[in-house]
Protein backbone atom coordinates (compact mmCIF):
# COMPACT_ATOMS: atom_id res chain seq x y z
CA UNK A 1 0.00 0.00 0.00
CA UNK A 2 1.67 3.39 -0.57
CA UNK A 3 1.97 6.03 1.72
CA UNK A 4 0.46 9.23 1.57
CA UNK A 5 1.90 11.13 3.92
CA UNK A 6 5.20 10.04 3.17
CA UNK A 7 4.08 10.57 -0.26
CA UNK A 8 3.56 14.33 -0.09
CA UNK A 9 6.24 14.75 2.10
CA UNK A 10 8.43 13.92 -0.50
CA UNK A 11 6.70 16.54 -2.50
CA UNK A 12 7.15 18.96 -0.08
CA UNK A 13 10.73 18.80 -0.05
CA UNK A 14 11.25 18.46 -3.28
CA UNK A 15 13.39 21.24 -5.26
CA UNK A 16 13.67 21.74 -8.97
CA UNK A 17 16.57 24.32 -9.73
CA UNK A 18 15.32 26.92 -12.84
CA UNK A 19 18.23 28.48 -14.89
CA UNK A 20 18.34 32.04 -15.67
CA UNK A 21 19.01 32.05 -18.76
CA UNK A 22 15.45 30.70 -19.40
CA UNK A 23 14.06 33.88 -18.25
CA UNK A 24 15.72 35.99 -20.87
CA UNK A 25 15.20 35.98 -24.58
CA UNK A 26 16.21 32.40 -25.71
CA UNK A 27 15.47 30.70 -29.55
CA UNK A 28 16.91 28.44 -32.19
CA UNK A 29 19.92 28.82 -34.47
CA UNK A 30 17.72 30.67 -36.37
CA UNK A 31 15.99 33.21 -34.86
CA UNK A 32 15.65 34.47 -31.30
CA UNK A 33 12.17 36.28 -30.81
CA UNK A 34 12.30 39.19 -27.87
CA UNK A 35 9.34 39.10 -25.59
CA UNK A 36 7.99 41.90 -23.48
CA UNK A 37 9.01 41.98 -20.10
CA UNK A 38 11.91 40.07 -20.42
CA UNK A 39 14.58 40.50 -17.61
CA UNK A 40 17.56 42.51 -18.86
CA UNK A 41 19.78 42.33 -15.82
CA UNK A 42 20.53 39.14 -13.62
CA UNK A 43 18.48 40.51 -10.84
CA UNK A 44 15.70 41.07 -13.07
CA UNK A 45 16.02 37.29 -13.63
CA UNK A 46 15.85 36.64 -10.13
CA UNK A 47 13.29 38.26 -9.22
CA UNK A 48 11.23 36.61 -12.08
CA UNK A 49 12.93 33.27 -10.20
CA UNK A 50 11.42 34.38 -6.74
CA UNK A 51 7.98 34.68 -8.34
CA UNK A 52 8.19 30.91 -9.95
CA UNK A 53 9.28 29.88 -6.32
CA UNK A 54 6.60 31.47 -4.83
CA UNK A 55 4.15 30.28 -6.96
CA UNK A 56 5.06 27.18 -6.55
CA UNK A 57 6.88 26.42 -3.52
CA UNK A 58 9.17 24.08 -5.31
CA UNK A 59 11.98 26.23 -6.84
CA UNK A 60 14.68 27.80 -4.33
CA UNK A 61 17.35 28.04 -6.57
CA UNK A 62 18.42 29.54 -9.67
CA UNK A 63 21.54 27.98 -11.73
CA UNK A 64 23.68 31.00 -13.68
CA UNK A 65 25.51 30.73 -16.39
CA UNK A 66 28.97 32.67 -16.53
CA UNK A 67 29.73 34.92 -18.77
CA UNK A 68 26.08 35.46 -19.27
CA UNK A 69 25.25 36.01 -15.87
CA UNK A 70 28.26 37.89 -14.84
CA UNK A 71 28.50 41.03 -11.85
CA UNK A 72 30.86 42.51 -10.56
CA UNK A 73 30.07 41.34 -6.79
CA UNK A 74 28.94 37.91 -6.53
CA UNK A 75 28.98 37.74 -2.51
CA UNK A 76 26.36 40.69 -3.38
CA UNK A 77 24.35 39.22 -5.48
CA UNK A 78 23.70 35.68 -3.21
CA UNK A 79 22.39 38.26 -1.13
CA UNK A 80 20.41 39.56 -3.29
CA UNK A 81 18.87 36.01 -3.77
CA UNK A 82 18.34 35.40 -0.47
CA UNK A 83 16.62 38.64 0.16
CA UNK A 84 14.00 37.22 -2.21
CA UNK A 85 13.57 33.69 -0.79
CA UNK A 86 16.06 32.10 -2.94
CA UNK A 87 19.58 30.45 -3.21
CA UNK A 88 22.09 30.11 -6.27
CA UNK A 89 23.09 27.09 -7.38
CA UNK A 90 24.96 25.37 -9.99
CA UNK A 91 27.81 27.15 -12.01
CA UNK A 92 27.61 26.63 -15.41
CA UNK A 93 30.53 27.22 -17.56
CA UNK A 94 30.80 28.11 -21.05
CA UNK A 95 33.80 27.48 -23.63
CA UNK A 96 31.69 27.48 -26.46
CA UNK A 97 30.87 30.67 -27.41
CA UNK A 98 34.24 32.35 -28.21
CA UNK A 99 35.87 32.30 -31.75
CA UNK A 100 39.00 30.58 -29.72
CA UNK A 101 36.78 27.88 -29.41
CA UNK A 102 36.31 26.76 -32.49
CA UNK A 103 38.17 23.89 -32.78
CA UNK A 104 37.38 23.15 -29.17
CA UNK A 105 38.28 24.16 -25.64
CA UNK A 106 39.92 21.62 -23.37
CA UNK A 107 40.43 19.70 -26.10
CA UNK A 108 41.93 22.34 -28.71
CA UNK A 109 44.92 21.20 -29.96
CA UNK A 110 46.31 25.04 -29.07
CA UNK A 111 47.81 24.70 -25.66
CA UNK A 112 47.00 28.79 -25.24
CA UNK A 113 43.25 28.19 -26.19
CA UNK A 114 43.19 25.05 -23.61
CA UNK A 115 44.95 27.10 -20.56
CA UNK A 116 42.18 29.98 -21.84
CA UNK A 117 39.67 27.34 -20.98
CA UNK A 118 40.79 26.00 -18.00
CA UNK A 119 41.10 29.59 -16.27
CA UNK A 120 37.62 30.38 -17.05
CA UNK A 121 36.79 27.08 -15.40
CA UNK A 122 38.74 28.06 -12.08
CA UNK A 123 37.37 31.55 -12.36
CA UNK A 124 33.66 29.00 -11.99
CA UNK A 125 35.06 27.74 -8.87
CA UNK A 126 35.85 30.86 -7.24
CA UNK A 127 32.60 32.32 -8.39
CA UNK A 128 31.12 29.26 -6.58
CA UNK A 129 33.26 30.34 -3.56
CA UNK A 130 31.55 33.56 -3.27
CA UNK A 131 27.78 32.65 -3.78
CA UNK A 132 28.14 29.39 -1.73
CA UNK A 133 26.73 27.34 -5.01
CA UNK A 134 27.85 23.89 -4.48
CA UNK A 135 27.76 22.41 -8.10
CA UNK A 136 29.98 23.03 -10.81
CA UNK A 137 28.04 22.27 -14.26
CA UNK A 138 30.13 21.52 -16.87
CA UNK A 139 29.02 20.85 -20.80
CA UNK A 140 31.82 20.99 -23.47
CA UNK A 141 31.22 21.58 -27.30
CA UNK A 142 34.52 20.23 -27.90
CA UNK A 143 34.62 17.67 -30.95
CA UNK A 144 35.28 17.77 -34.52
CA UNK A 145 33.67 17.42 -37.79
CA UNK A 146 35.91 15.16 -40.23
CA UNK A 147 38.00 12.23 -39.83
CA UNK A 148 41.10 12.86 -39.33
CA UNK A 149 40.61 16.39 -37.69
CA UNK A 150 42.57 15.03 -34.99
CA UNK A 151 44.05 13.14 -32.94
CA UNK A 152 40.36 11.18 -30.98
CA UNK A 153 42.70 9.72 -27.98
CA UNK A 154 44.60 12.83 -27.46
CA UNK A 155 41.30 15.22 -26.74
CA UNK A 156 40.35 12.51 -23.82
CA UNK A 157 44.17 12.94 -22.35
CA UNK A 158 43.52 16.79 -22.89
CA UNK A 159 39.95 16.62 -21.44
CA UNK A 160 41.59 14.26 -18.52
CA UNK A 161 43.93 16.72 -17.59
CA UNK A 162 41.98 19.60 -17.60
CA UNK A 163 38.94 18.21 -15.15
CA UNK A 164 41.52 16.83 -12.98
CA UNK A 165 42.34 20.51 -12.25
CA UNK A 166 39.79 21.72 -11.74
CA UNK A 167 38.33 18.66 -9.35
CA UNK A 168 41.78 19.46 -7.52
CA UNK A 169 40.34 22.83 -7.24
CA UNK A 170 37.27 22.01 -5.58
CA UNK A 171 36.23 22.42 -1.83
CA UNK A 172 35.00 19.69 0.14
CA UNK A 173 31.44 20.46 0.07
CA UNK A 174 31.61 21.14 -3.84
CA UNK A 175 31.17 18.99 -6.45
CA UNK A 176 31.84 18.85 -10.48
CA UNK A 177 29.18 17.28 -12.62
CA UNK A 178 29.92 16.21 -16.33
CA UNK A 179 26.90 16.76 -18.96
CA UNK A 180 27.05 14.87 -21.76
CA UNK A 181 25.34 15.51 -25.42
CA UNK A 182 25.08 12.92 -28.39
CA UNK A 183 26.28 15.09 -31.42
CA UNK A 184 25.96 19.35 -32.27
CA UNK A 185 27.52 21.11 -32.81
CA UNK A 186 29.86 18.62 -33.54
CA UNK A 187 29.11 16.53 -35.91
CA UNK A 188 31.69 13.37 -36.50
CA UNK A 189 33.13 12.80 -32.83
CA UNK A 190 32.13 14.44 -29.82
CA UNK A 191 34.81 14.68 -26.86
CA UNK A 192 31.80 13.66 -23.80
CA UNK A 193 29.15 12.35 -26.25
CA UNK A 194 27.65 10.00 -24.05
CA UNK A 195 27.17 8.92 -20.12
CA UNK A 196 29.26 6.13 -20.32
CA UNK A 197 32.60 8.55 -21.09
CA UNK A 198 31.07 11.24 -18.26
CA UNK A 199 31.06 8.00 -16.04
CA UNK A 200 34.26 6.77 -17.07
CA UNK A 201 35.97 10.31 -16.57
CA UNK A 202 33.91 10.42 -13.03
CA UNK A 203 35.49 7.42 -11.63
CA UNK A 204 38.77 8.57 -12.31
CA UNK A 205 38.54 12.03 -10.25
CA UNK A 206 36.96 10.44 -7.11
CA UNK A 207 33.43 11.11 -5.53
CA UNK A 208 33.24 14.73 -6.01
CA UNK A 209 32.80 14.20 -9.90
CA UNK A 210 29.16 12.76 -10.67
CA UNK A 211 27.47 13.12 -13.83
CA UNK A 212 24.36 15.19 -15.41
CA UNK A 213 21.85 13.15 -17.64
CA UNK A 214 20.33 15.97 -20.29
CA UNK A 215 16.79 14.52 -21.02
CA UNK A 216 17.63 15.61 -24.38
CA UNK A 217 21.06 14.53 -25.04
CA UNK A 218 19.89 10.88 -26.14
CA UNK A 219 19.66 8.71 -29.36
CA UNK A 220 16.01 8.66 -30.49
CA UNK A 221 14.46 5.52 -28.44
CA UNK A 222 17.68 5.78 -25.79
CA UNK A 223 16.55 3.68 -22.70
CA UNK A 224 17.09 6.68 -20.70
CA UNK A 225 15.58 5.56 -17.45
CA UNK A 226 18.20 2.57 -17.45
CA UNK A 227 20.49 5.36 -17.49
CA UNK A 228 19.46 6.77 -14.73
CA UNK A 229 18.89 3.22 -12.83
CA UNK A 230 22.38 2.44 -13.25
CA UNK A 231 24.03 5.54 -12.14
CA UNK A 232 21.86 5.70 -8.74
CA UNK A 233 23.39 2.37 -8.47
CA UNK A 234 26.86 3.46 -8.70
CA UNK A 235 26.12 6.34 -6.65
CA UNK A 236 27.16 8.55 -9.34
CA UNK A 237 24.16 10.55 -10.66
CA UNK A 238 24.72 14.42 -9.81
CA UNK A 239 22.53 16.04 -11.12
CA UNK A 240 19.14 16.26 -14.14
CA UNK A 241 18.59 18.82 -16.49
CA UNK A 242 14.83 18.60 -17.70
CA UNK A 243 13.67 19.38 -20.98
CA UNK A 244 11.90 17.16 -23.66
CA UNK A 245 12.02 16.75 -27.40
CA UNK A 246 11.07 15.24 -30.44
CA UNK A 247 13.82 14.83 -32.52
CA UNK A 248 17.23 15.76 -31.41
CA UNK A 249 18.03 18.67 -28.50
CA UNK A 250 14.93 20.48 -28.96
CA UNK A 251 14.91 21.68 -25.39
CA UNK A 252 11.37 21.96 -25.15
CA UNK A 253 9.19 22.30 -21.81
CA UNK A 254 9.85 19.25 -19.92
CA UNK A 255 6.77 16.62 -19.91
CA UNK A 256 5.84 18.08 -23.45
CA UNK A 257 6.41 15.66 -25.59
CA UNK A 258 6.45 12.27 -24.01
CA UNK A 259 5.41 12.81 -20.43
CA UNK A 260 5.29 8.57 -19.81
CA UNK A 261 9.43 8.86 -20.16
CA UNK A 262 9.34 11.33 -17.58
CA UNK A 263 7.49 9.22 -15.26
CA UNK A 264 9.64 6.28 -15.89
CA UNK A 265 12.41 8.10 -15.34
CA UNK A 266 11.47 9.13 -11.91
CA UNK A 267 10.09 6.22 -10.71
CA UNK A 268 13.72 5.18 -10.82
CA UNK A 269 15.12 7.90 -9.09
CA UNK A 270 12.61 7.27 -6.21
CA UNK A 271 13.87 3.26 -6.62
CA UNK A 272 17.70 4.13 -6.32
CA UNK A 273 16.66 6.54 -3.32
CA UNK A 274 16.75 9.84 -5.09
CA UNK A 275 13.88 11.35 -3.43
CA UNK A 276 14.53 10.37 0.19
CA UNK A 277 15.52 12.85 2.50
CA UNK A 278 19.58 14.12 2.55
CA UNK A 279 19.40 13.09 -1.19
CA UNK A 280 22.15 15.02 -2.87
CA UNK A 281 20.79 14.77 -6.26
CA UNK A 282 20.10 18.44 -8.19
CA UNK A 283 16.75 18.75 -10.27
CA UNK A 284 17.24 21.29 -12.96
CA UNK A 285 15.30 22.67 -16.11
CA UNK A 286 17.19 23.48 -18.64
CA UNK A 287 15.10 25.16 -21.73
CA UNK A 288 14.49 27.01 -24.34
CA UNK A 289 11.26 28.96 -23.84
CA UNK A 290 11.34 30.72 -27.49
CA UNK A 291 7.70 30.70 -28.36
CA UNK A 292 5.89 30.87 -24.96
CA UNK A 293 5.77 33.38 -22.28
CA UNK A 294 8.79 32.86 -19.88
CA UNK A 295 7.46 32.73 -16.37
CA UNK A 296 4.13 30.93 -17.24
CA UNK A 297 6.27 28.38 -19.20
CA UNK A 298 8.60 27.91 -16.04
CA UNK A 299 5.47 27.58 -13.39
CA UNK A 300 4.11 24.87 -15.99
CA UNK A 301 7.58 22.79 -16.28
CA UNK A 302 7.78 22.86 -12.63
CA UNK A 303 4.56 21.46 -12.15
CA UNK A 304 5.24 19.09 -14.83
CA UNK A 305 8.18 17.68 -13.06
CA UNK A 306 6.00 17.97 -9.86
CA UNK A 307 3.05 15.57 -11.16
CA UNK A 308 5.69 12.82 -12.87
CA UNK A 309 7.33 13.08 -9.08
CA UNK A 310 3.75 12.20 -7.50
CA UNK A 311 3.10 9.59 -10.04
CA UNK A 312 6.03 7.77 -9.44
CA UNK A 313 5.82 8.28 -5.69
CA UNK A 314 2.12 6.71 -5.88
CA UNK A 315 3.58 3.26 -7.63
CA UNK A 316 2.82 0.30 -5.42
CA UNK A 317 6.06 -0.79 -4.80
CA UNK A 318 5.16 -3.91 -2.80
CA UNK A 319 2.69 -4.98 -5.30
CA UNK A 320 5.13 -4.31 -8.08
CA UNK A 321 7.79 -6.63 -5.98
CA UNK A 322 5.41 -9.39 -6.19
CA UNK A 323 4.39 -9.45 -9.25
CA UNK A 324 8.05 -9.11 -10.93
CA UNK A 325 9.06 -12.35 -8.45
CA UNK A 326 6.10 -14.09 -9.51
CA UNK A 327 6.94 -13.53 -13.22
CA UNK A 328 3.74 -11.87 -14.04
CA UNK A 329 4.76 -9.33 -16.43
CA UNK A 330 1.11 -8.33 -17.19
CA UNK A 331 0.36 -7.17 -13.21
CA UNK A 332 3.46 -5.69 -13.28
CA UNK A 333 3.25 -3.32 -15.84
CA UNK A 334 -0.41 -2.91 -15.07
CA UNK A 335 0.81 -1.87 -11.18
CA UNK A 336 3.03 0.99 -13.41
CA UNK A 337 0.43 1.69 -15.21
CA UNK A 338 -2.24 2.31 -12.53
CA UNK A 339 0.39 5.22 -11.16
CA UNK A 340 0.60 6.69 -13.61
CA UNK A 341 -3.04 6.77 -15.08
CA UNK A 342 -3.89 8.52 -12.04
CA UNK A 343 -4.87 12.11 -11.73
CA UNK A 344 -2.33 13.80 -9.08
CA UNK A 345 -3.63 17.05 -10.32
CA UNK A 346 -5.96 17.39 -6.82
CA UNK A 347 -3.04 15.49 -4.29
CA UNK A 348 -0.87 18.59 -5.74
CA UNK A 349 -3.24 21.16 -5.08
CA UNK A 350 -3.27 19.61 -1.61
CA UNK A 351 -0.12 19.86 -1.05
CA UNK A 352 -0.29 23.63 -2.13
CA UNK A 353 -2.50 24.90 -0.15
CA UNK A 354 -1.15 23.27 3.23
CA UNK A 355 2.17 25.13 2.31
CA UNK A 356 -0.10 28.48 2.22
CA UNK A 357 0.27 28.87 -1.89
CA UNK A 358 -2.46 28.93 -3.94
CA UNK A 359 -3.61 25.55 -5.57
CA UNK A 360 -3.40 26.42 -9.25
CA UNK A 361 -0.11 28.46 -9.64
CA UNK A 362 -0.19 28.71 -13.49
CA UNK A 363 -3.82 30.77 -12.48
CA UNK A 364 -2.53 32.01 -9.50
CA UNK A 365 0.08 34.04 -11.82
CA UNK A 366 -2.64 35.10 -14.46
CA UNK A 367 -4.50 36.67 -11.81
CA UNK A 368 -1.28 38.61 -10.06
CA UNK A 369 -0.95 40.98 -12.96
CA UNK A 370 2.80 40.43 -12.69
CA UNK A 371 2.97 40.21 -16.05
CA UNK A 372 1.45 43.38 -17.22
CA UNK A 373 3.75 44.75 -14.36
CA UNK A 374 7.00 43.77 -15.77
CA UNK A 375 6.20 44.59 -19.09
CA UNK A 376 5.54 48.17 -18.28
CA UNK A 377 8.84 48.10 -16.24
CA UNK A 378 11.39 47.03 -17.69
CA UNK A 379 11.35 49.37 -20.88
CA UNK A 380 14.56 50.61 -21.84
CA UNK A 381 18.14 49.07 -21.42
CA UNK A 382 19.24 45.87 -23.09
CA UNK A 383 17.36 42.51 -23.03
CA UNK A 384 18.88 39.30 -21.48
CA UNK A 385 19.00 36.90 -24.06
CA UNK A 386 20.55 33.50 -24.95
CA UNK A 387 24.59 34.07 -25.11
CA UNK A 388 24.20 37.34 -23.71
Amino acid sequence: MTDHAAVKAALTRQAIETPSWAYGNSGTRFKVFAQPGVPRTTREKLDDAATVHQLTGAAPTVALHIPWDKVDDYTALAKYAEERGLRLGAINANVFQDDDYKLGSVTNPDPGVRRKALAHLLDCVDIMDATGSRDLKLWFSDGTNYPGQDDIRARQDRLAEALHAVYDRLGDDQRMVLEYKLFEPAFYTTDVPDWGTSYAHCLKLGDKARVCVDTGHHAPGTNIEFIVAFLLRENRLGAFDFNSRFYADDDLMVGAADPFQLFRIMYEVRRGGGFDDGSDIAFMLDQCHNIEAKIPAIIRSVMNVQEATAKALLVDRDALAAAQRSGDVLEANAVLMDAYNTDVRPLLAEVREEQGIAPDPVAAYRASGRQERIVAERVGGEQAGWGA
